[in-house]
């Protein structure tokens, strides 16, 4: 067996070479985690010409807030409350006057047997004769006026309470949009942690090649040495390449979500790393809240209460209605020559007999109650159990997140006591690789665990109707 002896400065330089790459990866992580990214996102290669767009500054809240206000999904709610509130106007017209005028200039001949008047011997053969042409102006005015109508009153009473629902319903609607832009931000934030955390990894892998290499090259160390290292540092630039794509897709899903376009930029305001030194409130507390605040909850009320005015509109068709009609102008053969006429009456009209049409409609509207009634209470069952998951979540998280950081400081523990037996020569780079494995299983750990508490906060908020109300 041969023995290498190693010259002395060779020997002091290697551990210390390995010292200080390793302490600068332990070191550096916290801060590369929670540090802002300013690289461009590789997908997306900027034209040099073009100025690049200022970033858009956001917190969590901010980012919820405004994809409450501008995604898509808010967006199509709203619009549809917009037709909601013209389908009210519609209704409201049934109980206002309707005025209109008509100008008319025509003529026109007759048969004269459809008169159905036969004098014998008179001016007109039996069989008839053409009479005319004879002209004809006519300017009049129209006036009909509801003055009982009780099922038009319900109908339109209705269709406010529908848009009233409706309005809810978009309110729903920006709180889901809120909260998918929330979590799209924290997404993000986990890409940046990850993408991080696999850069300090390739560092370190690459610091370690370099050094078996020279290892080698003085011939103090051995192939295998090498050949592990290298195996390690192609495994983290493959990680690092996987990291920067999952950046990318999540920034797309950021950008969809909050509705901006893919060439904005965001200035990250929030990291994992955030400090939450709020207090999980009591149950009863939160349910009290969610109760209040849940936009979903509301507008299943809103609902409810639009299809009970929808039965009422359905059992007043069978009342009387009462009506004025008016028209009142002039007529003639001659323009220079037309007297005033006109029509004015008083309609009452009494519904008999639909053929039942109107009792199918009841009982149809009655069934629909009842299904709106069953979802509310099942509504409201469910927002019980979501506000004691999302507490449980909470809680959870936030020891996963302290047991991780724990993690965390023993594998760094772990590696720098892997150092030493290596700086000591009683041991090779196996114990060393294996814990910067350590140290790579750690870092993922680490930032899953911070991003699952800071959604289990987005959750929390959540149930309760106060994801808007995130700083």
């Amino acid at each position: 067996m041969t023995t290498v002896r190693t010259p002395a400065r060779s020997r002091a330089s290697r551990p210390l070479r390995v010292a200080v790459a390793f302490a600068a990866s332990a070191v550096a992580f916290p801060a590369l985690l929670f540090a802002q990214d300013p690289r461009p996102a590789p997908g997306f290669p900027s034209q040099p010409a073009a100025p690049l767009s200022p970033p858009v500054p956001l917190t969590l809240g901010e980012a919820a807030r405004l994809a409450a206000k501008q995604s898509a999904a808010t967006i199509i709610a709203n619009a549809r409350a917009d037709q909601a509130d013209a389908r009210y106007t519609q209704r409201r017209a049934d109980l206002l006057p309707f005025i209109n005028a008509t100008a008319l200039e025509g003529e026109r001949n007759f048969n004269s047997a459809s008169f159905g008047i036969s004098i014998p011997g008179g001016p007109f053969p039996p069989g008839g004769t053409i009479l005319g042409p004879v002209k004809n102006y006519d300017l009049r005015g129209n006036l009909r006026v509801p003055l009982l109508d009780l099922a038009a009153w319900n109908k339109m009473k209705s269709a406010n309470t529908s848009a009233v629902a409706a309005r809810a319903d978009a309110a729903n609607q920006a709180d889901l949009a809120a909260t998918n832009g929330a979590v799209a931000y924290l997404r993000s934030l986990r890409a940046d942690g990850f993408l991080r955390a696999r850069a300090a990894d390739s560092v370190l892998a690459d610091e370690l090649v370099n050094i078996a290499r020279e290892q080698v090259r003085s011939g103090v160390g051995i192939a295998l040495d090498l050949t592990r290292a290298q195996s390690q540092a192609a495994g983290a630039r493959a990680q690092l390449i996987a990291a920067r794509s999952e950046r990318d897709r999540a920034r797309l899903d950021l950008y969809r979500a909050l509705g901006l376009s893919l060439d904005a930029r965001v200035d990250f305001r929030d990291s994992l790393g955030m400090k939450d030194t709020n207090t999980a409130p009591f149950y009863q507390d939160a349910v009290a809240l969610a109760y209040k605040d849940r936009p979903d909850l509301a507008a299943a009320a809103a609902q409810i209460a639009a299809q009970k005015q929808q039965i009422k509109g359905v059992s007043a068709e069978r009342l009387p209605t009462i009506g004025l009609t008016a028209d009142q102008g002039v007529n003639g053969a001659q323009s220079d020559r037309m007297l005033n006429t006109y029509t004015w009456g008083i309609q009452v009209t009494i519904p008999l007999f639909d053929g039942f049409k109107r009792d199918g409609r009841h009982a149809e509207a009655d069934a629909q109650l009842r299904e709106l009634e069953a979802r509310e209470r099942d509504l409201r069952q469910q927002v019980t159990i979501e506000v004691r998951s999302a507490l449980l979540d909470y809680a959870s998280a936030r020891e996963q997140a302290d047991a991780s950081s724990t993690r965390l400081k023993l594998a760094e523990q772990e590696l720098s006591e892997a150092r030493d037996r290596f700086k000591a020569g009683v041991a090779g780079n196996a114990d060393v690789v294996t814990a910067s494995i350590s140290l790579n299983s750690a870092r993922t750990q680490y930032v899953d665990a911070l991003t699952q508490f800071a959604a289990s906060r987005v959750q929390l908020a959540r149930v309760q109707g106060a994801i808007s109300k995130l700083p």
